[in-house]
C-alpha cells in the first residue's frame, strides 16, 4: 500500500519536469493522478506513464492564466474520479533580465502564471479539498528568500508564492485541510529553457551551477515527504536551505556576496 493510495491527485504544470516526475511518484504511491498543462500533446504521455504502474491517469489540457480553465479543469477531475485528495499548483517558469530592460508584458506575464494562477488553482481547488480533509501544495522557490541579479520578476513571484502559502495555511487551519509551500533549490527541469514569453526551447544551455543541481527525482522523493507529512512550509536541497537562511536572516552578506561574486550578468 502506497503512502496515497487510491486518492486523486491534480498536478498542473505536469507535462514535463517537476510535474511529470511528480505524477510518476504519486502514481507508484497508489495514487489516480490528472495532470494538467498548456502542452496538451505532452500530457497524454504522462499519462501513459501514470497507467503503466497500474493507476488511472487524466490529461487535463489547462492554461492556469484562464480562470475558466482552471475553474472547469478541476471540475472535470471530480467528475472523472469522483473526488480529489491532493492538488499541487506547480505551474510556472521564470523571467530574466535586469529591472531597467523588462517590460511591462513581461512582468504581468510572470505574476499571471506564478502567482494568479498558481491563487485560481488553490480558489477552485478548496472546495473540493475540504470534502476530502485533503491536501493543497505550492510550489515556490529558494528564490523566495534570497535573490540575484537578473531574477527579479522570478524572485518577487515566488516570494508572493510564499506569502499565498502562509496565508491559506492560515485560513484552512482547523478544516482538516493543509496546505504546503514547497521551496527547492536547484533541481533539474525546463525552467532555464523557458524564454520570457514561457516558450520553451530544447536546445536551450542550463546556465544554473550544475554541481548545485538536484536530479529531478530525487527533489521529487523529498517533496512527496513533506506533501505526505503536511509540512506547512518545506526548504531544500542543502544549498537551497543555506541560502535560504542567509537570505532571511544575513542579508547584507547575500548583498556582499551578490555583489562581488554574483557579478551582472549582460
Amino acid at each position: 500500500m502506497g503512502r496515497f493510495q487510491d486518492q486523486v491527485v491534480w498536478i498542473t504544470g505536469a507535462s514535463a519536469g517537476i510535474g511529470r516526475e511528480m505524477a510518476r511518484q504519486f502514481a507508484d504511491e497508489g495514487a489516480d493522478v490528472a495532470v494538467s498543462a498548456r502542452r496538451a500533446e505532452r500530457l497524454e504521455a504522462v499519462v501513459s506513464e501514470i497507467e503503466s504502474r497500474g493507476r488511472r491517469g487524466l490529461a487535463v489540457p489547462c492554461d492556469v492564466t484562464d480562470e475558466a480553465a482552471v475553474r472547469n479543469g478541476v471540475e472535470r477531475v471530480v467528475e472523472h474520479f469522483g473526488r480529489l485528495d491532493v492538488a499541487v499548483a506547480n505551474a510556472g517558469f521564470g523571467v530574466v533580465g535586469p529591472v531597467e530592460e523588462l517590460s511591462a508584458e513581461e512582468w504581468r506575464r510572470q505574476f499571471d502564471v506564478n502567482v494568479v494562477g498558481l491563487a485560481l488553482t488553490a480558489k477552485y481547488a478548496l472546495p473540493h479539498l475540504r470534502k476530502t480533509r485533503g491536501r493543497l501544495v505550492l510550489v515556490g522557490s529558494v528564490a523566495s528568500m534570497v535573490v540575484r541579479n537578473n531574477v527579479a520578476p522570478y524572485s518577487s513571484s515566488k516570494a508572493a508564492v510564499r506569502a499565498i502559502g502562509q496565508t491559506l495555511a492560515l485560513e484552512v487551519h482547523g478544516s482538516g485541510v493543509t496546505c504546503t509551500t514547497l521551496h527547492p533549490g536547484f533541481v533539474e527541469s525546463d525552467i532555464a529553457k523557458t524564454d520570457n514569453q514561457g516558450v520553451l526551447h530544447e536546445d536551450a544551455r542550463d546556465k544554473r551551477p550544475s554541481k548545485l543541481m538536484w536530479p529531478t527525482d530525487r527533489a521529487v522523493r523529498v517533496m512527496l515527504n513533506a506533501i505526505y507529512k503536511r509540512k506547512r512550509e518545506y526548504v531544500f536541497t542543502g544549498h537551497g536551505k543555506l541560502f535560504g537562511f542567509l537570505g532571511r536572516h544575513w542579508p547584507g552578506l547575500v548583498h556582499f556576496i551578490g555583489s562581488r561574486i554574483w557579478m551582472p550578468e549582460r
